[in-house]
């Protein structure tokens, strides 16, 4: 009797240990299991940015900050983009050959719509930021507008094409986006490769 009874408490005993146990390994791996994910943080900075396009007038540049670097979109009106058709022996990379961007936007506008123009504000000499300088001439009379990298004197037309005989080796490069619908667009995702 005395033998069945300490068989009783000994199971007893030992379940009720496993199910502590359990229980506090449980509280105890939350932790580390949670500690493999990223970070609220880490999401954050390559998280995609939707921006609403009709909030950008004609001309208007606007900077949003997506992995940590500046993005440019810019409205560019008609006008601004009949400058594309100058000489391109002028410009390094006049079809985006060596530069940074995704195959959609590989084109005289660098971009899936004419008159939007997104791209990664960083000269792709030395990281500066470029100026943005749509007035035709605003620098010299030849120039047709676009981007000034003030650091070093690199010179992009308005779709990012490097010139030659400056400072910065490739065009600036476009990062990857996509349009939820006519007037969202999403940067940072892609439905095409």
């Amino acid at each position: 009797m005395n033998t069945k009874l300490n068989n009783d408490k000994r199971k007893f005993l030992t379940v009720a240990t496993s199910i502590v146990g359990g229980i506090g390994l449980g509280f105890f791996s939350v932790p580390f299991i949670s500690s493999w994910f990223p970070s609220a943080q880490a999401k954050a900075l390559g998280a995609p940015i939707d921006l609403d396009l009709k909030k950008i007038g004609f001309g208007q540049k606007v900077t949003v900050s997506w992995r940590g670097q500046p993005v440019f979109v810019i409205h560019r009106p008609d006008a601004l983009l009949d400058n594309l058709s100058f000489d391109d022996t002028k410009l390094r990379d006049p079809l985006s050959n060596v530069s940074e961007q995704p195959s959609y936007t590989k084109n005289i506008y660098r971009s899936i719509k004419k008159n939007f123009f997104v791209v990664i504000g960083i000269c792709t000499h030395l990281g500066c930021v470029p100026l943005y300088k749509p007035v035709i001439g605003s620098l010299e009379p030849s120039w047709k507008g676009g981007f000034f990298c003030p650091c070093h004197g690199s010179k992009f037309d308005v779709s990012g094409r490097v010139f030659k005989g400056v400072p910065a080796p490739i065009n600036l490069a476009i990062p990857p986006y996509k349009y939820l619908n006519d007037d969202v667009i999403r940067i940072g995702e892609s439905d095409i490769k």
